[in-house]
């Protein structure tokens, strides 16, 4: 199993997989939630090419502040 290119967590989840088995997989990391395509290049995918500007580590991640919550939909008018 992949480890989360941006924050390096090795807990990582398959969200979905291609109907045609082997084709694709959606992947999400169990800390920082990035999700990912296995189809994606190797910078969005690999630890190691990941850009370095983007990459978290567990401090970053506690220290981060609150996301926000998603506001409920508008009604139509």
């Amino acid at each position: 199993m992949p480890v989360c290119p941006r924050c390096a967590f090795e807990t990582v989840e398959t969200l979905h997989s291609s109907p045609v088995p082997g084709v694709w997989d959606v992947l999400q990391c169990g800390r920082c939630l990035y999700t990912w395509r296995t189809t994606e290049p190797v910078r969005r995918t690999r630890r190691e090419a990941y850009p370095e500007q983007f990459r978290l580590t567990a401090d970053d991640l506690e220290a981060a502040p609150e996301v926000p919550a998603v506001p409920p939909l508008r009604t139509p008018a």
